[in-house]
């Protein structure tokens, strides 16, 4: 499945149906009488946040949804049929912004949320409704109305406890196909991961979380470099980062100098992201040369009253210790209950 986390499409409410304009012949009713009856509204385009998608593939070959139109009104006081509305599932985290002006209209941050994406048109009134003592028989009614049309620019950010961040090839993929049942491409080799992973961590007794590891991050991602600029956004949600380092053979790298870079890197995106609780965790500690540079790391963010994890993909070594650490920070830091969707509006009647 590819991953799609930002389109653009158009949206347009159905047509109201036009009124009628009909008049009754019926049997010893000699002044007969208006019978037209009203249009039916146009239906509604209604996103709806949907915790069975976590991409926005399904939308990307969809580029304009339309709703259906209403029908026109009949004789003998038929009213038409009000056009059904189309109801379209985006992942939960969607945030809706209107193409042109940029201004957000919905974050379908929780499930089952709906947003009006395009009204439908208001319906037509038939002959019927226009009879007055000096005319009781009007030979006119009301054409439907068109419905609402708007571009959309529907942007995805995942709904994820923890994220992890850290450079390229430091572990990240490894450690969620570890901890979850998530199954990340994994290689040697920088940007192995090219969209974020989400992985459910079990951890007994009906307690669990999110995670989600971002493509590696390097120097200068905040201002658009390497892949980091276009998925950084998905860690914004996050209640807890896992600030992942490891040693590299690069000259001049370090895992303090690692650690302050991508520090730099995510206020630079986001200054609140630097009040984000943190866990931060030296990875590869089955390797010596990793098991080396721990203490002096640590020493460095004891300074700075910063505690260090540590702990190997690939022996386990630490993973339990870790994941005990992330969900100390999460019963710390509560989910915030967001208020039930509010339901959708009613049309008002005339």
């Amino acid at each position: 499945m590819h991953f799609v986390d930002e389109i653009t499409l158009e949206v347009h409410g159905g047509r109201g149906g036009d009124g009628s304009t009909a008049m009754r012949r019926e049997k010893f009713v000699p002044l007969g009488g208006p019978a037209g009856g009203d249009g039916g509204d146009g239906g509604d385009v209604i996103l709806q946040a949907d915790e069975g998608l976590t991409t926005l593939l399904d939308l990307k070959y969809r580029r304009v949804l339309r709703a259906e139109d209403g029908e026109h009104g009949r004789g003998k006081d038929q009213y038409g049929k009000r056009g059904e509305p189309l109801l379209v599932r985006v992942p939960v985290g969607s945030q809706i912004f209107d193409a042109d002006s940029g201004e957000l209209l919905c974050d379908l941050d929780a499930v089952g949320q709906q947003f009006v994406a395009a009204a439908g048109g208001r319906r037509g009134r038939g002959n019927i409704h226009f009879a007055t003592p000096q005319d009781r028989a009007p030979m006119r009614a009301e054409k439907g109305e068109a419905g609402a049309s708007r571009k959309l620019r529907i942007e995805l950010k995942m709904l994820a406890d923890v994220g992890i961040v850290g450079f390229p090839n430091v572990g990240k993929s490894t450690l969620i196909s570890v901890v979850s049942k998530a199954r990340p491409k994994i290689a040697d080799y920088p940007f192995t991961t090219l969209v974020p992973n989400l992985g459910v961590v079990s951890r007994g007794d009906e307690r669990s979380f999110v995670i989600a590891d971002v493509p590696g991050l390097i120097e200068g991602a905040a201002d658009g470099a390497g892949l980091g600029h276009r998925f950084l956004k998905h860690i914004e949600r996050t209640r807890v980062l896992l600030i992942l380092v490891s040693i590299d053979p690069t000259p001049g790298r370090s895992l303090a100098g690692d650690f302050k870079t991508l520090c730099k890197e995510l206020e630079q995106f986001d200054p609140n992201l630097a009040s984000r609780p943190k866990v931060v965790a030296v990875s590869k500690q089955d390797l010596p040369e990793a098991r080396e540079a721990l203490p002096a790391f640590r020493k460095a963010m004891k300074r700075k009253g910063i505690e260090v994890s540590a702990f190997s993909a690939a022996t386990q070594e630490g993973v339990e210790e870790l994941l005990n650490r992330i969900e100390e920070l999460l019963s710390n830091n509560p989910v915030q209950v967001k208020p039930r969707a509010a339901p959708l509006p009613k049309r008002s009647k005339r």
